[in-house]
């Protein structure tokens, strides 16, 4: 969510088959981190507790992905928040607004990416030739570098300047994350204001 600049992050897991204990791990361990969220804490606090809840159901977190501040137009900023157990950290402070998103994992709990890409966002200006990229590209601009997803545009010229633009710098691609073959996923995630005492979580 996207009001006046400001982001409201956030992020459930349905689950369509027999996987309701992997949601609950992800799910529990989000809970658990909002109730340590206040100022003086650690972000590796709050990691080790994210880690120890969705152990104590028999899954791993994914360690390679991380909660992360939230600013005017800027999704992914600092501080980060491990989904593991580290020394020290980011200490929270008042005024502070980020998102926290446990995963939980049946497989290794580490992700690399596919082949497949979706999502991107603009990184650079650079003057483009083609009709069709400058009205894409226009576009794109009116996000102020957020991210967005291939499928919004849809103009048959869409997929080849997309390409493009990302081998001439303009834009940058975020592949889909998987973990080993043949494991399941799930997250959860909300935004968080820190307050003087405690948080308010705008996206719950």
């Amino acid at each position: 969510v996207l009001v006046n600049g400001y982001i409201a992050d956030t992020a459930m897991t349905v689950d369509l088959g027999d996987h309701a204990k992997l949601v609950e791990a992800s799910r529990n361990a989000l809970n658990t981190a909002a109730s340590r969220v206040k100022p003086g804490v650690r972000t590796g606090e709050i990691g080790a507790a994210v880690q120890a809840e969705i152990e104590k159901l028999g899954y791993h977190p994914v360690a390679n992905l991380t909660g992360h501040g939230l600013g005017y137009y800027h999704l992914h900023g600092i501080p980060t928040f491990p989904n593991v157990a580290v020394s020290g950290g980011t200490v929270l402070e008042e005024g502070m607004t980020f998102a926290i998103e446990p995963f939980a994992t049946t497989g290794s709990g580490h992700v690399t990416g596919a082949p497949r890409t979706e999502i991107y966002s603009q990184i650079g200006r650079k003057p483009v030739r083609l009709p069709s990229a400058k009205t894409l590209l226009k576009s794109i601009e009116t996000r102020k570098t957020l991210p967005f997803s291939r499928r919004w545009y849809h103009d048959k010229n869409s997929e080849v300047n997309i390409l493009r633009m990302c081998n001439e710098g303009i834009l940058t691609d975020y592949p889909v994350l998987r973990d080993i073959q043949g494991s399941f996923v799930s997250q959860a995630e909300h935004t968080f204001i820190v307050t003087e005492d405690g948080c308010i979580i705008t996206t719950a």
